[in-house]
């Protein structure tokens, strides 16, 4: 693969999705105050960060999953708790970090599901329906899992089945929360091939992901976290080095230019003999 050009800083008040000052929790404990956020508008964004840093906290506000404590997401201009449910699957895809699927559901009728937001009344299932889902069974490799039961796959199978039934929905932002969970290696590659390339065809893509030399090839603008905080955001070749790395992950590496892609590449040193 070839590195791809970085997006250029974009504004928070003209970027389709982001966040204005908001105070995330869970019941009374604080996850992150006063963040503010944009998603730029064509970008493959990756946030990283250590576990429990509030990444996954500030993709499930984004995707209105979690309800803010103050401030607000605001979505092509307006305030996405105003939007009803449908508009906004419309607009935004979302994979979590966990999903569950009904008892005896099939893989197609479970990517299927992935149309729901295209239909109404009077739109029922169409030829553009069955397309989009053969596509995205192509794209993630399970039309020979179509007729399956979902609970009878393996983790990485059901995994592929989620991203297909999120591709389906043919959204212009994708939100994917540890899409590599479950994937062996081969498919984990395949997976962040297929999103950059839907990136450069114009979808806004945004992933929260733990291997940071995997956001670094990929991401176009990467925001790293810790402790609720957004302690930097851009390029990678621009933001990531040793210094960045030992505050983010307090890990001491060597970053070295990837031999493919000439993007960063985090080498950990070693730690001394008998420390935990």
């Amino acid at each position: 693969m070839t590195s791809r050009p970085a997006q250029p800083m974009q504004p928070a008040d003209t970027a389709r999705l982001h966040a204005q000052s908001i105070t995330l929790r869970y019941d009374t404990r604080e996850i992150s105050t006063h963040l503010t956020v944009a998603i730029p508008d064509g970008a493959f964004t990756v946030i990283v960060g250590p576990n429990a840093c509030g990444k996954s906290t500030l993709l499930r506000a984004l995707s209105r999953l979690l309800p803010l404590a103050a401030g607000q997401i605001l979505l092509d201009g307006q305030s996405i708790s105003a939007i009803p449910s449908i508009e906004v699957a419309r607009r935004l895809g979302l994979l979590p970090q966990t999903a569950t699927a009904p008892e005896g559901i099939t893989v197609a009728e479970l990517i299927g599901r992935g149309r729901f937001p295209h239909q109404g009344f009077l739109r029922q299932w169409s030829a553009a329906d069955a397309a989009a889902v053969a596509r995205a069974m192509a794209q993630t490799g399970t039309a020979d899992l179509a007729d399956r039961r979902v609970e009878a796959l393996s983790g990485g199978q059901r995994q592929r089945v989620w991203i297909a039934m999120v591709l389906a929905q043919e959204t212009p932002i994708l939100l994917l929360d540890e899409p590599t969970t479950f994937l062996d290696i081969a498919h984990q590659v395949d997976l962040m091939e297929l999103l950059a390339d839907l990136n450069h065809a114009g979808r806004t893509v945004l992933a929260v992901l733990h291997d940071l030399n995997q956001a670094c090839r990929y991401a176009t603008h990467l925001i790293a976290m810790r402790d609720g905080h957004i302690l930097a955001e851009g390029a990678p070749d621009q933001i990531v080095d040793a210094a960045l790395v030992k505050r983010v992950f307090d890990l001491d590496s060597i970053v070295l230019p990837d031999p493919v892609t000439q993007t960063p590449m985090i080498v950990p040193t070693r730690r001394a003999r008998g420390q935990v």
